[in-house]
């Protein structure tokens, strides 16, 4: 009897080790859904934050991840039918949108930069966008949103550099003395959407007015169509660090596709089309096919969670991209498929469905964790979400009901609180990194480095 109670315990071990991919029929709906649905079971697996005495939302030491869990969860209620995990991400997006609705909670607003405070606000943007309910006697969605546009025009920086926001928040932080792409492209994605939901003129303006100053900077270069990651106010923005992010691209070609299509302007288009050309040679690059996306710390294992988030970001605002703008759906769709398919194989890990980093791998690379879970996720949804042009995003006048609030927010800076929609003047038309200030300068060393040994 002892043999057999160790036999079937040796059964059972060899069976926990078969690991089976993630089966994915791409151009079947119902695998799609199959498949983001087992991606989105492992995504939640790693968030606590709806039991008893925890701090729903809330992630320690990377707060900003959480708008990233819950737009992955919008996309995946929204394009699946899927509502499992609706209630987790009201409670969460509402829980974290602190006292003044914009997104600037007690607990973590001491040490945020602005693309954290933005992302949460592209969250919940978002779930206007898609119709996700109000929460009942909480802040709305739309006001949310505009709660976030409004704190950070009022830290519009025109001290140094002709404008731009800094990274950072506070002078105490080592990104304070940086401007970077990504905190001013998620202003200017969120205006630019703003603008589409709300036919606001001013939230335009100010799309306009943030990609005009990015292009006075080494930040954006429409000749070579190359976005920087930063620079530094020291020299007044002339030496920008060149390190290749797709979250950099990615705001820039999203934001520049609801521009184009809240003002049918051909120069938002000619931005589109010129981002995508670098983005998929950057990002897609052709010794692993052309189709499949790979962010450029992976190949030496060197990306933090932060950067294990870029990709799954970037695939998703490249559908809605292809939604708003037809004729950028033969170029992108490919790259979804073939992404969608290799993170489905890397999908095998632990015995349980768990997904990698690498895609281009085939296989499961041995990275795990919520990060992992969210980008798979996103890549599968992104699939269903360019097939969707009935279900893409709304604005006020096509369904969307979240309640406005022009003056949401307050302000963290001993300013006017941003209770009016700040306009722009003919002055301001003229002038024209999500990581902790504790590893600013580890980071910039270790990704120049990183870039240069990736060749």
């Amino acid at each position: 009897m002892n043999w057999f109670h160790w036999l079937t315990i040796w059964a059972a071990f060899l069976q926990a080790g078969i690991s089976h991919a993630i089966q994915l029929s791409i151009d079947d709906d119902d695998s799609i859904k199959s498949a983001a649905e087992q991606a989105a079971h492992g995504m939640f697996m790693w968030y606590s934050g709806n039991e008893t005495g925890q701090n729903p939302g809330a992630f320690p030491e990377k707060w900003w991840e959480g708008s990233a869990l819950f737009m992955a969860a919008l996309q995946y209620w929204k394009y699946t039918g899927d509502t499992t995990y609706n209630a987790e991400t009201s409670q969460g997006m509402e829980h974290q949108s602190g006292d003044a609705g914009d997104y600037m909670p007690s607990n973590y607003s001491t040490y945020l930069g602005n693309d954290d405070q933005g992302f949460w606000g592209l969250a919940a943007m978002l779930a206007a966008e898609l119709q996700f309910p109000d929460v009942k006697d909480g802040f709305s969605w739309l006001s949310l949103a505009q709660g976030v546009f409004n704190t950070q025009v009022e830290r519009w920086d025109t001290t140094s550099c002709g404008g731009g926001l800094r990274w950072q928040l506070f002078t105490y932080q080592a990104g304070y003395a940086m401007k970077n792409t990504i905190s001013n492209g998620v202003l200017f994605q969120l205006s630019a959407r703003l603008a589409r939901y709300t036919n606001n003129q001013t939230y335009a303006d100010w799309a306009e007015k943030i990609y005009d100053w990015m292009g006075s900077t080494p930040l954006l270069n429409e000749d070579t169509w190359h976005i920087a990651d930063s620079v530094n106010i020291d020299d007044n923005c002339k030496s920008p660090g060149d390190n290749q992010w797709s979250y950099n691209y990615g705001t820039f070609i999203v934001g520049s596709a609801y521009m184009y299509n809240y003002t049918n302007d051909d120069k938002w288009l000619k931005r589109v089309n010129g981002f995508l050309g670098t983005t998929f040679s950057t990002f897609f690059p052709k010794n692993f096919g052309g189709n499949t996306m790979q962010e450029p710390c992976e190949p030496l294992e060197v990306c933090n969670n932060n950067e294990i988030l870029f990709k799954g970001l970037v695939t998703s605002w490249l559908a809605y991209t292809a939604l708003f703008i037809p004729s950028t759906k033969d170029k992108i769709q490919p790259k979804l498929k073939a992404s969608a398919e290799a993170a489905a194989d890397s999908c095998v890990g632990m015995g349980n469905n768990t997904c990698g980093v690498r895609w281009y791998q085939h296989k499961w690379d041995g990275w795990n964790g919520m990060e992992e879970q969210i980008i798979a996720t996103n890549v599968f949804t992104s699939n269903l979400i360019i097939e969707s042009s009935d279900k893409g995003p709304v604005t006020s006048d096509t369904g969307g009901d979240s309640k406005s609030n022009p003056n949401a927010g307050s302000s963290s800076d001993g300013d006017d609180g941003g209770q009016t929609l700040k306009k722009i003047t003919t002055g301001d038309k003229a002038g024209a990194g999500i990581l902790t200030a504790l590893f600013v300068g580890v980071w910039v060393g270790m990704v120049a480095f990183m870039i240069t040994g990736a060749g």
